[in-house]
This record gives structure tokens, sequence and C-alpha cells, in this order.
């Protein structure tokens, strides 16, 4: 692997390009990192975005995935190798993806049930990536690495609409 490395992001020490890949380490902990990454992406939303206003939500989403897409790149670039399964800043940006639309009043049970039902949505995709999202993953760096997780968190997010508006209809 001989890309180039963006400058500004080669003006970025390798503890710090890592550690974000990585979340802080997370993606090297344990035989399934990717599904850390989609959980730690999961926590942060109910945390952090599911009581933001929408521009504000859409903003720090934006953010996540452009900062992903840079730091996965050169993580690539830095680890010389293709899509490391230790990088999981690509699981952790997209799962905002996952919930978008969806705001409750306030904490309830039935919201941590869509937490979970987003959550196991999306890692079938990420693993299975049925309907041709294993190629959008053949995107050059940071770009492959996050496209593929965008698409199956973007089919994750309509199949769980879809299932609460059955679920509105019947109950």
């Amino acid at each position: 692997m001989t890309r180039a490395s963006l400058p500004f992001m080669a003006a970025l020490p390798s503890w710090l390009v890592n550690g974000m890949a990585t979340l802080g380490g997370l993606g090297r902990i344990g035989p399934a990192p990717g599904t850390l990454g989609s959980a730690a992406g999961t926590v942060f939303y109910a945390l952090v975005m599911y009581r933001c206003e929408r521009p504000l939500s859409f903003a720090i989403t934006l953010l996540l995935l452009i900062a992903g897409v840079f730091f996965c790149d050169e993580a690539e670039i830095r680890m010389n190798k293709s899509d490391p399964g230790c990088v999981i800043l690509d699981e952790f940006a997209v799962m905002p993806l996952v919930f978008m639309g969806l705001h409750w009043p306030n904490a309830t049970w039935q919201m941590l049930l869509v937490l979970i039902a987003g959550f196991l949505l999306f890692r079938v995709f990420d693993i299975l990536k049925p309907f041709g999202i294993s190629r959008i993953q053949e995107l050059p760096g940071g770009l492959g690495v996050m496209a593929d997780d965008i698409v199956a968190a973007l089919v994750s997010c309509l199949l769980l609409h879809a299932v609460l508006a059955v679920g509105r209809l019947l109950f």
C-alpha cells in the first residue's frame, strides 16, 4: 500500500491518528472490535445526541463522518493495511445515522429496545454486507472504510423506521 498522506493529516502524530481511529485503543480489545465500536457509537448517541436539536445532531453526525474518512484513511496508511480490524471509528461514527429521525421526550424502556434493535440491525448489515454493500467498501482509502458502514447504517435506519411504523399500526 503506497498512498501518500494528506498534508494536514501527515502533520498529526501517530498516537493521535491511531488513537482516534481505534477509539483510544478500544479497537484492539477482544475478538469483535467492530461490535465494540458500534456499541460505543450507540452509547454516544443515547447519552449525547438523542436530546440534541436536529440541526446540532446533523452537524455532529456530519463532523463524525468527515473525521472518520480522514482518520480512517490516515490510519490505513500508517498501519500499512487496508481497512484494519482495529480501526473502529467508522462503526462509531455512523451509529447516529441508524437512529436518524427518532426522538423521545424522555428516556424510556421503549427507547432502550429501539437502541438495541438499531444496534443489532446495523451489526447484521455491517457483517453480512448484503445488497452490494460489500462492493462499496472497495472505494479507495478512508472513503471505502466509511462508505460501506454509512450504507449499512442507512439501510438499518430505514428498516428500523419501517418496523416502528408497523408496530404503531398494530399496537
